[in-house]
C-alpha cells in the first residue's frame, strides 16, 4: 500500500486553515496543522507549534526537514486583528521566511499559497478580474499579500519547487472571525436589548463584493494539492458580486432576532476602500475542475450555527427559523 501523502498547513488553526486541514484530512492526507498556539477545538490532523512570523529561518527549515511534507499550504496572513503598520509582518514576512527556509532545507514540496482579492486594488464597478488583471493594491494588506504572491510565483517559475497561488475572494462561512462583518453583526444579535431588538451599527453598506464559502476555498486547495499544475495563479470566488447588505440581511433573517441596522461612517473596521469585486472563476473550472458548491445562504446559516456553538448562546429565539 502506498504511503499516505503528508501535508503541512501553515496557519492551520485559523479561519481558512482549519477548513483546509479538514479537507485534506478527508482526502487522505496525513495533515500537520502549524500555528503559534494550539487550537481551541480539534483540527483535521496533528498540531505542531511554530511561529512562522518570528522563528529563525533555520528553525523553520528544521520543521520542514522533520515533517518532510509532500504538500505545504500557506494559509498564513489574516487581515483581521492587525493595524496597517502591522500588515507587512503579518501577511508578507511569514511567506518570505517560509521561502528562505525551503531554500535552506533543500526540500521541494508542492506549495499552495493563498492570496487575496485585495491584491487587485480598486477596480471599476462591473469589472471581472483575473490573473491577467494588473494588480494595484490600495491597502496595506493588499500590498503585503501581493508581495507574498509574487515571491511564491517567482520561486515556482524559477524551478525551486512546484506549486501555485489561489487568490481567494471575500470569505464567509463557519468560523468567520468575530471582528469580520458577519462576526460583528452576530455579536450584536446575540446582545439584543431588553426589548429583544438588536441595534447593529455598521459603516455604510455600499460595497458589492464577490463572497465565497470558506469550505469551497478549502475544496479548491485540495484540488490544487492533488494536481500537477504548476506556476499558475487562479482566482477562487463565486464569480458574482453581491451587495454586502445581502449578507447582513441573510444573517438577521436566519437568527430570528429583530434588528435595527444603523449605517454611519466609523462604526466598523475597514482595511480597504474597494467597493466592487468579482473574480473570473472559469480558469478554476478549467484547470482544477473546481466550482463553488455552496450558496451564500448556506454559508451564512452555517456561520450562525457555529457562532452560537462557539459562544454558548442558547436563547431559543435566536435559533428559530
Amino acid at each position: 500500500m502506498p504511503a499516505q501523502p503528508s501535508a503541512l498547513v501553515l496557519g492551520g488553526t485559523g479561519f481558512v486553515g482549519r477548513h483546509v486541514c479538514e479537507g485534506l484530512d478527508r482526502s487522505g492526507f496525513d495533515v500537520v496543522a502549524v500555528a503559534r498556539r494550539p487550537p481551541a477545538d480539534s483540527v483535521g490532523g496533528r498540531f505542531r507549534p511554530l511561529d512562522l512570523g518570528r522563528q529563525p529561518v533555520g528553525e523553520v527549515a528544521a520543521v520542514l526537514a522533520e515533517t518532510s511534507p509532500a504538500v505545504v499550504v500557506n494559509a498564513v496572513g489574516s487581515i483581521w486583528g492587525h493595524s496597517d503598520p502591522e500588515m507587512w509582518d503579518a501577511a508578507a514576512a511569514p511567506t518570505l521566511r517560509l521561502l528562505d527556509a525551503l531554500a535552506l532545507s533543500g526540500a521541494r514540496p508542492r506549495v499552495i499559497h493563498l492570496g487575496s482579492v485585495l491584491e487587485y486594488g480598486r477596480v471599476e464597478a462591473g469589472t471581472t478580474v483575473g490573473a491577467a488583471t494588473a494588480a494595484r493594491p490600495t491597502s496595506a494588506y493588499g500590498r503585503a499579500k501581493l508581495a507574498a504572491t509574487r515571491a511564491v510565483l517567482d520561486r515556482v517559475r524559477a524551478g525551486r519547487f512546484d506549486g501555485m497561488v489561489l487568490r481567494a475572494a471575500n470569505l464567509a462561512g463557519p468560523g468567520s472571525p468575530d471582528v469580520s462583518l458577519l462576526g460583528r453583526v452576530a455579536t450584536r444579535l446575540a446582545q439584543a436589548g431588553p426589548d429583544g431588538v438588536a441595534r447593529v451599527e455598521l459603516d455604510p453598506l455600499l460595497a458589492r463584493r464577490d463572497y465565497v464559502d470558506v469550505r469551497d476555498v478549502a475544496d479548491a486547495v485540495v484540488a490544487a494539492a492533488t494536481t500537477s499544475l504548476s506556476g499558475e495563479l487562479v482566482d477562487i470566488g463565486r464569480g458574482e458580486s453581491v451587495p454586502v447588505r445581502t449578507l447582513v440581511d441573510l444573517l438577521i433573517a436566519r437568527s430570528g432576532v429583530p434588528a435595527r441596522v444603523v449605517e454611519r461612517p466609523g462604526a466598523g473596521i475597514r482595511h480597504s476602500t474597494e467597493e466592487w469585486s468579482r473574480v473570473d472563476i472559469a480558469p478554476a473550472a478549467r484547470l482544477l475542475g473546481w466550482r463553488p458548491r455552496r450558496s451564500l445562504a448556506e454559508a451564512v446559516e452555517d456561520f450562525w450555527h457555529d457562532f452560537l456553538r462557539r459562544h454558548h448562546t442558547t436563547d431559543q429565539k435566536r435559533s428559530a427559523h
